[in-house]
Parts: structure tokens; sequence; C-alpha cells
């Protein structure tokens, strides 16, 4: 939507194809339905893919300062939390409805419901053969998401047509989505949400951590910090690596400070080992915390050997999580992998192997993390290729 309407705004007749029977259905999840459509902290360390430097020339062009500005001028009042901005409205609903104002402001063409079945390049522009009928045009921009949320219709069908073309499509992966773990216990301590510290780690060594709120399910672990690193893990089992985690539910204290609490907790009146920890961790968590650390929940607290104690004291602050899988496409948020980005001119996001051909979004071999940065990258890059892909058409430019 966004590189139609910048195409269109410099002079280029647009067609949208849509194979879906509405255009911009995952933008009413993002931010779970509020939209947190850009963020105030910007740079390469919030984005991924084999070449993170590669948006930098693209936000150059149009970054965070210029999004606010677009937005506001499409009716959007900007509404910030800590960084995060939402439209004051908060309902991605009002996103959608002002970009779908402003395309048929533009007389852009918007076919839905096609079927493409292939796009071939010819000297003078493409063609298009769909199920009903054929398109023909002098550029070509695909936008059509990664693999994420196929109900919206990113079903991953562009990057067959990419591969066709012959492009190189590196390896994609759930992201920003929840990790499966081995331990049997996740199904007694599903439901618990904590703030805690999770690292990841990848053959044993750490790889990345993050903070904030921990969802524990029957399947595993979830929450914003899980998703931040999930996609370091989803690319690590693809590679047939081992993938572990540790959860530090007291990140506010050190092991010492910990193992000091726990001492005094235990020595303070005729208390079980379940109950000295009643008031410090959730009821459920407890008995499995016990467990780990080979405590019998009845036994008195006083009674509990040091040895006991310092083992304890590990369990909480690296509670262990052996990562199997994460959860599927359809409960991600967005794509890790996508078209090489090497394959493609980071100043137009026009393809070097196949001239006349743009790129948009999360086909791209870029991701970023919660918090409104895949969706930056969504305008960004659709502003530069609809952009540069209308100068194209109007002879200013060349590649």
């Amino acid at each position: 939507m966004m590189a139609a309407i910048v195409a269109a705004e410099n002079g280029a007749d647009v067609v949208i194809l849509e194979h879906m029977d509405t255009i911009g259905k995952k933008i009413l999840m993002t931010g779970n339905g509020k939209c947190n459509y850009t963020n105030r902290k910007q740079g390469i360390e919030w984005y991924y893919g084999d070449n993170p430097a590669f948006v930098l020339p693209v936000f150059e062009q149009f970054g965070f300062d210029k999004t606010i500005d677009f937005m506001r001028k499409l009716g959007i009042w900007p509404k910030e939390k800590n960084g995060y901005f939402y439209p004051a409205s908060e309902q991605a609903a009002s996103v959608l409805e002002v970009l779908w104002m402003e395309l048929r402001r533009l007389n852009v063409k918007i076919c839905c419901n096609i079927g493409i079945r292939k796009i071939i390049p010819e000297e003078d522009g493409f063609t298009f053969e769909t199920k009903t009928e054929t398109y023909r045009s002098r550029k070509c921009l695909i936008a059509t998401g990664g693999k994420a949320a196929k109900k919206t219709g990113s079903d991953g069908s562009g990057f067959l047509y990419l591969e066709a073309l012959g492009h190189h499509i590196i390896d994609v992966v759930p992201a920003l989505v929840a990790l499966q773990a081995e331990q049997s216990y996740f199904k007694d301590i599903a439901g618990i949400r904590a703030d805690a510290l999770v690292k990841l780690y990848v053959d044993g060594s750490v790889k990345t951590e993050e903070a904030g709120e921990v969802q524990l399910t029957d399947y595993g672990i979830s929450g914003i910090p899980v998703f931040q690193l999930s996609r370091i893990a989803a690319k690590a089992l693809l590679n047939g690596q081992k993938v572990t985690a540790g959860i530090d539910f007291a990140r506010e204290l050190t092991f010492h400070e910990l193992e000091v609490v726990l001492k005094m907790r235990c020595r303070s009146g005729q208390k079980t080992a379940e109950e000295f920890l009643v008031g410090m961790y959730p009821k459920k968590l407890i008995p499995v915390l016990l467990s780990l650390a080979g405590i019998e929940p009845l036994t008195f607290a006083d009674q509990i050997p040091d040895t006991k104690i310092t083992a304890l004291a590990e369990i909480i602050k690296e509670f262990p999580v052996t990562v199997t899988g994460t959860k599927k496409f359809d409960f991600a948020q967005t794509t890790a992998g996508g078209v090489d980005t090497a394959e493609i001119h980071n100043e137009s996001l026009e393809s070097k192997l196949v001239p006349g051909l743009y790129f948009a979004g999360e086909v791209i071999d870029v991701d970023g993390k919660c918090g409104g940065y895949n969706l930056q990258w969504a305008w960004s890059s659709g502003y530069v290729a609809g952009l540069h892909a209308a100068m194209a058409l109007s002879g200013e430019e060349t590649c």
C-alpha cells in the first residue's frame, strides 16, 4: 500500500494485484490491534538479516521522522508510549482506513482475488499470467510479505515467483514467535507470567538475552522477551544446532544475594520447603523449582542443607529450557529470511538480476524486533521502492 501510494504520487499509473479479497489485512493484527507503527529508537541493532546494514540507505531516505510526518499528513495523529508510536485512536483500523483513502484519492486500481500463476520478464516490462486474465506493466514491485499469518495473505507465494525469476531466497523461519520446549513440567506451570530475564544458548554459548514479562505455556515459553530471541533460536535449530534457554526468575538479585535471601527465609519459623517460597513465586511454580533442586516439598525449611539452598538458587537464576522448535508460521508475527539482499540495490530496492523488478517489506531478508520495527521497515522500503520505480518510469533514474 505504501509503495503504491508513493509511486502514484510520483506520476506512475499503479495497479495492485491482490490474491486476497481485500488488501492490508495484516495491519489490523499489529500491536494487538492498536498498530504500533514505528518506534523512536532506530538503528541497525533493531534489525536482523544476513546483512542488517542493508537497511541504512533505505532509512536515510525515509526514516522515523518522515514516517511520523507521512502518517500525520494522512490523518494519523501520533500517540507515544515509551517511544512506541500508535494512532491516537489506538485502532489499527484507523491506519488501514487512511491508507485506503489515499489510494482512492490517487486513483490506484486495486484488483482483488487475483491468482497469479506466473510473472514473465520481457524486454519492455512484465507479463502477469493469472487464473482469469493477463496483465502487463513496465515495472513490477513485489510486496507479498513472507509466510507469517497466512490468513492475512502472507502465504510465501512471493518467494516462488522470485525463485522462478532467478533470485536466491535465504531460508525462511518463523520470527517473533513462541518457543517449544522439551520438558514435561511446562504442562504443570502453564499460565504463569513472570518478570524475568531469558538467556538464549546455542551449542552451549550465550547468544543473546532479553528481559520482560515471560509467559509459561503448556508447550514452552512465550512473551515479548521470547519473541525477541525467537529468530535466533529458529535459525540455529534449522542449522541443526542445540538450543537451550535459561530463565532468571530473580533478575533483580545477584546469585549471592538470592542465596542469602533464601537462607534467611529458611531459618525463620517452622515452615515446609514449599511454604517458605510462598510470596516469592507463583504457587504452582514452587513444586517444580523444589523438584529440580532435589528438595522434598514437605521437608521443614530449617532442615534443608546449604548445598540444596545453593542448588535452588541456581535453578531460580537459570531455570532450564531445552528448545525443540518454534510455533508455526500461523502463530508468528513476521518472517526471518527472504530475498538475498546481495541481489538488491540498497539505494533503490531494484533487483540486480531482473531490471525493473523492485521489492518492499517482509519479502526481503530483513526482519525487526518487537516494537514497531517491522512496520517501519514496511513503510521505509515501500516508500523507497515505490519512489525509485516511479522515477525510473519517468526517465529520472537508471540503475
